[in-house]
């Protein structure tokens, strides 16, 4: 069966074509039109040009950076503001003549990594994606676990656990909350730590090659973001204890992560013990496109 996934993002959209067996048949990409009519005629223009060259008619499945409403039908939350309040898989089932699947990026990232990727065999994935933000998908069984309200995995906007002194009621979130996980282990965190304690870099790669490079500074404060991660880790591990977390996004390429939280973990699960694997992603930012070619999977 032709399974065709959609990346819908903010800059580009993205459409892949797999066969039954992952395997990659067709990629193609377009700068993302900030409108939504005009969004809709990108998509349905790659995926019949897709089809045209392969000569099948193929599943589609949409990756977002929000959700569509379980109540409205509606798309919120998405980044992407030009597609919020609009019914996408109706409209773009209608223009394409079949259903048309639509699921937050991070459960596409997700599911991509327990199909085929660095969860592969698994039956409960938590997928974290670190990079400007901090998001999370849920695979149980090789499906996306969506949830009643949709926000399934959005972990990231509860607060940070065990708060010192010095981090409560610190930092604000978009959300309009404070002191989320977000706004600590994200990549911008991460950075605005650095330059709190008197650092000067502009992404978490920099300070990554400064870690690399023995500096004082850095390797303080990422001894703290690994604690920070931990601990927000742990709340996952205590609350649904899944058979793997796998990390995408850009910080999850320092690889100093996966040599340190294994020994900080232990530290916050409940009962002092913790073999829970904390790997890298296999397919990097194609997790997401192929994710939502596996949304639907029938395994």
């Amino acid at each position: 069966m032709l399974r065709i996934g959609v990346d819908l993002g903010g800059t580009k959209i993205e459409v892949v074509a797999l066969n039954g067996l992952g395997e990659e048949l067709y990629r193609k990409r377009v700068p993302t039109p900030r409108e939504y009519i005009a969004t809709l005629d990108a998509i349905e223009a790659l995926v019949f040009e897709a089809e045209s060259l392969l000569q099948q008619k193929a599943t589609v499945g949409v990756g977002i950076p929000g959700v569509v409403s379980p109540f409205s039908g509606l798309v919120k939350n998405a980044n992407s503001t030009w597609i919020n309040g609009h019914p996408l898989d109706i409209d773009l089932g209608k223009r394409l003549g079949r259903e048309v699947r639509v699921a937050n990026d991070a459960n596409c990232f997700a599911i991509s990594e327990a199909i085929d990727g660095a969860a592969a065999g698994e039956a409960i994935v938590f997928g974290v994606i670190i990079g400007t933000g901090c998001g999370a998908g849920l695979s149980i069984n090789g499906r996306v676990h969506n949830g009643r309200n949709r926000i399934a995995g959005e972990w990231g906007h509860n607060p940070l656990p065990w708060m010192s002194e010095d981090e409560f009621n610190s930092t604000d979130c978009f959300c309009g909350n404070r002191d989320c996980i977000e706004t600590f282990i994200s990549g911008t965190g991460l950075v605005r730590d650095y330059k709190l304690a008197g650092g000067h870099a502009d992404s978490g790669i920099e300070i990554a090659l400064k870690l690399e490079q023995g500096e004082l500074l850095a390797c303080q404060t990422f001894e703290r973001y690994v604690d920070r991660l931990g601990r927000s880790l742990a709340h996952v591990i205590n609350t649904l204890d899944p058979d793997i977390i796998v990390l995408g996004g850009g910080v999850s390429s320092i690889n100093q992560i996966y040599q340190l939280l294994p020994k900080v973990l232990p530290q916050y699960v409940l009962g002092g013990e913790c073999r829970t694997p904390v790997v890298q992603n296999m397919y990097g930012s194609s997790s997401g496109v192929r994710g939502a070619a596996w949304l639907w999977n029938n395994s």
